[in-house]
């Protein structure tokens, strides 16, 4: 995330930490020249709108503990990190509640034509009250209606990037004065509930033509519009059971939309603690969990989950939870290991180090297995894996568990090249025939 923290409060306090350069472009460029050299596919850049407000019933504990606060668009790293990269790609996240599509589209075809096609959009539905208030809005649009929005949102700009320029509508022709041809072009005319967008779009089509799409949905709601929706799913689940069964769901829910399930790709959240021993691994988990902030971690899920979690006895157990904000948050712990009772306390306590993702502790060909195991047992089609202190996390991971996995045949010795989608799918750029924006 473009901002001093992300999901693991508390560890901007670690020693040597350098999230407080998040202002900084080289601290950016850094992190894109180590990813690439690692052979990640993507950097997934979360993003959110609004300051957390609800523990406590005010803004204070995340202003003072760095709670996702102060934070920058992400969207304005991507082409810096292009510019010192040759394959990796940038899964940005942008909201359909406080966006409008036709903008949307536009700077998402900017971004593809000025990284040759490397670029993802993470769809989400804005969940902080605040974001409503400082956007002029009377409050949140409820859940129902910000998915209904979501999917029309995506409907327009997905007739704008795949139907309304054909692939040869430019021409160039320099004898004629014709650049394009205005028969390959079509106007959109899109009516609907909660846009009108005549079109046509302003762009000419763009290597992907249509970002590859990310989403992350937990609810049932959510999980429906990623069925119809998504090509790559981040999963945020605590335990591999829970993965697994969110997976299978998912893969069902798109099979009845008429969707191959298989084309769906899974990338669960983890978040490793490497060491060249294991007494290494341990000493630096001991010194991570030491500078968790649960305070900053219950204000944190306090704006997820839209409850002021300061009202509850640290040691009560938590149970099934529905709100208007991010449901899978707590439902990801007491479903997905429904044989054990949470307490507040120790959510937030696990939720210090990467949120709802299993920590995975060990020396680079441990921490390995463990990777291979959610490759090849789970069906993972890949790991998101989070940071903890920056860039350390990342430096450790890329110098110490990337050659294992090399030398394992689970990275490519050798850049795969292409866009990102042949890259994350191994066929063409643009979107597969049985996607709904393809129909």
């Amino acid at each position: 995330m473009n901002s001093v923290e992300h999901v693991s409060p508390g560890s901007w306090t670690y020693p040597g930490d350098q999230s407080h350069r998040y202002t900084d472009q080289e601290y950016w460029t850094d992190v894109a020249r180590t990813a690439e050299r690692g052979g990640f596919d993507a950097v997934f850049f979360a993003d959110v709108r609004g300051v957390y407000d609800v523990f406590g019933g005010d803004r204070e504990t995340a202003i003072r503990k760095g709670v996702q606060t102060p934070s920058n668009d992400p969207s304005y790293l991507v082409p810096a990190m292009a510019e010192v990269t040759e394959d990796l790609g940038f899964a940005v996240t942008r909201s359909t509640t406080y966006s409008h599509p036709y903008q949307l589209a536009r700077e998402f075809s900017t971004l593809d034509h000025l990284t040759d096609g490397r670029v993802a959009f993470n769809v989400v539905t804005s969940y902080l009250e605040s974001a409503a208030a400082n956007l002029g809005l009377d409050g949140r649009m409820d859940k129902a209606t910000r998915y209904d929005r979501a999917d029309e949102f995506l409907e327009v700009c997905y007739r704008l990037w795949e139907d309304s320029w054909d692939e040869d509508a430019v021409v160039r022709d320099a004898e004629r004065g014709v650049y394009t041809e205005p028969e390959r072009v079509r106007a959109i005319d899109h009516e609907g509930e909660f846009f009108d967008v005549p079109g046509p779009h302003g762009c000419e089509p763009s290597p992907q033509r249509t970002p590859v799409i990310f989403q992350a949905g937990s609810s049932d709601r959510g999980r429906e519009f990623a069925a119809a929706n998504a090509e790559a799913v981040f999963c945020s689940q605590p335990t591999e059971r829970g993965v697994v069964e969110y997976m299978d769901d998912l893969r069902e829910r798109a099979a009845a939309l008429g969707r191959d399930p298989d084309s769906l790709a899974f990338f669960p959240g983890i978040v490793p603690v490497v060491g060249e021993t294991e007494a290494q691994a341990e000493a630096k988990y001991e010194a991570l969990v030491e500078h968790v902030d649960v305070e900053a971690a219950l204000a944190l899920l306090s704006g997820f989950i839209d409850m002021d979690l300061s009202e509850l006895d640290p040691d009560r157990k938590i149970e099934h939870i529905e709100t208007d904000a991010i449901q899978g948050t707590m439902n990801a712990f007491t479903k997905s290991d429904p044989d054990r009772e949470w307490t507040v306390r120790e959510v937030a306590e696990f939720s210090g180090l990467g949120t709802t993702s299993p920590v995975v502790v060990g020396t680079p060909e441990e921490v390995a297995d463990e990777l291979e195991h959610w490759y090849r047992e789970v069906g993972a089609d890949g790991l998101n894996v989070k940071e903890v202190v920056r860039t350390g996390s990342l430096d450790d991971f890329v110098d110490l568990v990337c050659p294992v996995l090399r030398e394992r045949g689970l990275l490519p010795e050798e850049p795969r090249g292409g866009t990102l989608r042949e890259r994350l799918f191994g066929a063409g750029p643009h979107l597969p025939p049985d996607h709904p924006a393809r129909q």
